[in-house]
């Protein structure tokens, strides 16, 4: 619903039609299709980190028809080439003029599948993609179409044949998530989900393109209060230095938890940011982005163990 004063759309309504269609096929998993939201919201990328037959290919597909969005899928091998990713340019025999061959990155919504299992090369056709909304063909630019997102996925069990991919790539990701086994409860209701067709062939959008690009310049206007943002600041601070990091959160990482609480307050029907928004978001958006040093690997610890730990010990602005 649009206010007629102010022109202005209810963000948390068309977030709650979009996670309502994606749960026609997702069974359950309100939170992880709530981040995913909060990612779409922020025209930022997600890093899915979890076993294979979980559902990521589901939910991608759920939410490019949700939002009425083009979809492409890029199945990231050892021998995909750059190329394959981006597009080609080529000498047309009819017209004797070079053109341009898009590749399946030119679409709003790409899943790039098990992206670890590419060399570096390919993966680094994705950074200008991710972070420009753009790719460079011989010397030639061309944008990608908008709303842009990557979700991305890389089994973890697997790690035979596969390329790590480098901080430079992790850290343009906004969130990496895992989508888990489902419940007991939620196994059985997939099952009669999907005892006689596939819900998602009849899924119909309930947004489009543009609605989503108004939502995301409305989420910028979220308030955030001085002492709110300080915090932001003091967390990811904190993570530079703190005992048994060696590499702290980027600049680039609390521009994310920034823009994500923001967004998370919008889908709460709210209009400014919390510190429970941030302190909610901040494993999601930062542990991805710290690396721990060998010793505290050796004792067991954890980078997600590491960021709860800062973020409980990092002062909560309370209210005068």
């Amino acid at each position: 619903m649009m206010d007629v004063a102010t022109g202005m759309v209810d963000v948390a309504e068309v977030a709650a039609r979009v996670r309502e269609n994606i749960q026609k096929v997702i069974v359950g998993k309100t939170e992880v299709i709530n981040l995913t939201l909060v990612a779409v919201l922020c025209e930022g990328h997600i890093l899915f980190e979890d076993v294979p037959g979980i559902g990521k290919t589901t939910l991608a597909k759920a939410l490019a028809r949700s939002l009425g969005c083009s979809f492409r899928r890029i199945q990231f091998t050892p021998d995909l080439l750059p190329s394959d990713v981006t597009g080609i340019s080529y000498f047309n025999q009819k017209t004797q003029e070079f053109e341009f061959r898009p590749g399946p990155i030119m679409a709003q919504v790409v899943l790039a599948d098990e992206i670890n299992r590419a060399t570096p090369r390919t993966q680094s056709a994705l950074l200008e993609a991710m972070q420009e909304r753009q790719v460079t063909v011989d010397l030639d630019t061309w944008p990608l179409p908008r709303p842009f997102i990557v979700l991305a996925t890389q089994n973890p069990i697997e790690l035979e044949g596969t390329f790590p991919l480098p901080e430079a790539q992790i850290d343009r990701f906004l969130m990496r998530l895992a989508i888990g086994y489902p419940s007991v409860e939620e196994e059985d209701a997939m099952l009669l989900r999907f005892e006689r067709s596939d819900p998602l062939e009849t899924l119909q959008p309930v947004t489009d393109a543009e609605q989503i690009l108004a939502l995301q310049r409305q989420v910028r206007t979220v308030r955030v209060e001085a002492s709110v943002r300080r915090y932001i600041v003091s967390i990811a601070r904190a993570t530079r230095g703190y005992e048994g990091i060696t590499l702290g959160v980027s600049p680039r990482g609390t521009l994310a938890l920034y823009h994500t609480a923001q967004a998370w307050a919008a889908l709460q029907g709210r209009e400014f940011v919390i510190p429970d928004d941030v302190k909610f978001l901040a494993p999601y958006v930062l542990t991805h982005r710290v690396l721990i040093d060998p010793q505290a690997r050796l004792r067991g610890r954890q980078p997600h163990e590491l960021v709860a730990d800062i973020v409980d010990t990092v002062p909560v602005p309370v209210e005068q």
